[in-house]
């Protein structure tokens, strides 16, 4: 070969060669000049919830309902006015069933008049006595105005009575998961027998926003006009933030200041209890607290939607062989930011699986933990039904299982 040729093919497989290395080098992440200075992160630990006046109080993640925080969370407490808001899920719960409507006409009677209206020291709608008005208006006279005389009128209207319509209130509240309350009465005001707790305080506010969306908007009306006297909604965080869209609030001698508030940031809902306050404006402020420290320091995931396999285990004497489990409703956590990537999932499934099984069937657990405390735990089902096999595929798998029994 002539040397031309041999310094051309030199040239060319160098070039090449540094063709490649410069390819290499671009993909290769590039060392910063100098380190950059060290920044707040989402991998620090969260700092504590702030400081909260009360008797107690809680925080409450609306999609997982786990509690993000609280003091005395199942402490018997007075809950006020905060009643109302069971008072309303009743109620829309009735006008869903078709028992009840919009436009019924509700009597102001006189005993409501008597032991809630203007004459008294608690809070009143300003309906008139022995006249009637739409049930709509009479229900946002009791949630904006706090109304004890709209919250008496209407409990009549529904079950006939104020006794009656609290058995109405404490079927509803067992059905919502309250099991450590007991109502007496529609509005609030005290009575030995009356009371709930923070946890199942927030389980009602967060069965409220889930279950009666239209109903729960009302606790967003700032104000709310019965003939000449037009009444301020009692919830500070309305004109404070903007995110806030509830929910009550309640207040008497005994049970001092409450607040149940909720508040969506984003795709973000948290719910916030606080009981046992100082003032109207503590209240409000304990509250918008933390919720502030909720939304910064927390975030929620969805870990498995409902209906979707996460495992599939063999089945025994099955006519099908292998069986599909899931959770039947979503399963959701919520964790500290930048905690998500250490959640560690497991299972815990009988070694052996018989059929006949059927669709639905709860068959283990799933658990999830965090730093070694487990964050939830869901039943597994079966995502669908094996029906047992024949005689003689029962009979063989039967031989197999022994055989490889210990």
């Amino acid at each position: 070969m002539k040397p031309a040729a041999v310094f051309r093919r030199i040239a060319v497989a160098a070039l090449a060669a540094l063709a490649v290395g410069l390819a290499l080098a671009q993909d290769r992440p590039q060392p910063a000049s100098a380190p950059a200075p060290a920044a707040l992160s989402d991998d620090l630990p969260a700092p504590p919830p702030p400081s909260v006046t009360g008797t107690a109080w809680l925080l409450m993640d609306y999609a997982s309902g786990q509690v993000l925080a609280g003091e005395n969370i199942d402490e018997r407490v007075e809950p006020a006015s905060i009643t109302k808001v069971l008072t309303s899920y009743v109620i829309a719960a009735e006008m869903k069933a078709g028992k009840i409507k919009p436009d019924d006409q509700v009597m102001m009677s006189e005993n409501a008049w008597r032991k809630g209206g203007a004459g008294t020291d608690g809070s009143y709608s300003g309906f008139p006595v022995n006249q009637t008005a739409p049930l709509l208006e009479m229900e946002k006279g009791m949630v904006v105005q706090s109304g004890n005389d709209a919250a008496i009128a209407l409990a009549e209207h529904v079950a006939g009575s104020e006794e009656a319509f609290a058995a109405l209130m404490n079927a509803y509240a067992q059905r919502i998961g309250m099991k450590n309350s007991n109502f007496v009465n529609s509005h609030g005001l005290s009575e030995p027998e009356h009371y709930s707790t923070p946890r199942d305080l927030a389980l009602l506010g967060r069965a409220m926003v889930r279950d009666f969306p239209e109903e729960y908007a009302y606790n967003k009306l700032k104000e709310f006009t019965v003939g000449p006297i037009t009444q301020r909604n009692r919830n500070l965080l309305l004109w404070r933030d903007d995110s806030v869209d509830g929910i009550k609030t309640g207040h008497h001698s005994g049970a001092g200041y409450c607040l149940l508030a909720s508040a969506k940031r984003g795709d973000q809902r948290l719910i916030s209890v606080v009981m046992g306050s100082t003032g109207e404006a503590q209240r409000a402020t304990d509250s918008l607290a933390l919720l502030n420290w909720g939304f910064r320091f927390h975030e929620t995931h969805r870990l498995y939607d409902a209906g979707k396999a996460i495992s599939t285990q063999k089945v025994w004497k099955g006519q099908e062989n292998e069986v599909q489990l899931g959770v039947a409703v979503p399963l959701l956590v919520s964790l500290p930011r930048g905690k998500y990537d250490q959640l560690k999932p497991s299972m815990d499934v009988p070694q052996t699986l018989v059929a006949p099984i059927a669709k639905g069937q709860a068959i283990g657990k799933v658990r999830v933990t965090l730093d070694g405390e487990v964050v939830a735990e869901r039943p597994l089902v079966a995502l669908q039904a094996v029906e047992e096999a024949g005689f003689f595929k029962r009979l063989w798998h039967e031989f197999l299982m022994w055989w490889n029994a210990d």
